[in-house]
């Protein structure tokens, strides 16, 4: 089991930059693949970024490539997402995810996502 508690969102201005923390717990960090998915009111639940157990491979939705990075410290068994240029349609609640994989890989369905947190709300103003 896997237990993950996500932080770090708000409410922001366009333009302005919001860091999310995904903090994991319940079984070794390693071997996971950690992601972030968001969920807009009346719309489906989208892939926004993943990356593998080592950390040194990574994937992005195009909408929000350039604007975004996801990292992890294994250390502190914590995925992080960078928001830069945040733009109104960025409002959505966000979800940590974490998948036990084989391999160094970096899945970007939802259906490949074993555990997930509770979400947290960023909203953007414009």
């Amino acid at each position: 089991q896997v237990q993950l508690v996500e932080s770090g969102g708000g409410l922001v201005q366009a333009g302005d930059s919001l860091t999310l923390s995904c903090a994991a717990s319940g079984r070794t960090f390693n071997n996971i693949a950690m992601a972030w998915f968001r969920q807009a009111p009346v719309k489906e639940r989208d892939f926004v970024a993943a990356i593998s157990p080592s950390g040194g491979r990574t994937s992005y939705a195009d909408s929000v490539k350039g604007r975004f990075t996801i990292s992890r410290d294994s250390a502190k068994n914590t995925a992080y997402l960078q928001m830069n240029s945040l733009k109104p349609e960025d409002t959505a609640v966000y979800y940590c995810a974490a998948a036990p994989v084989v391999g160094d890989v970096v899945p970007i369905r939802a259906y490949s996502y074993t555990y997930w947190g509770q979400g947290t709300q960023v909203t953007v103003s414009t």
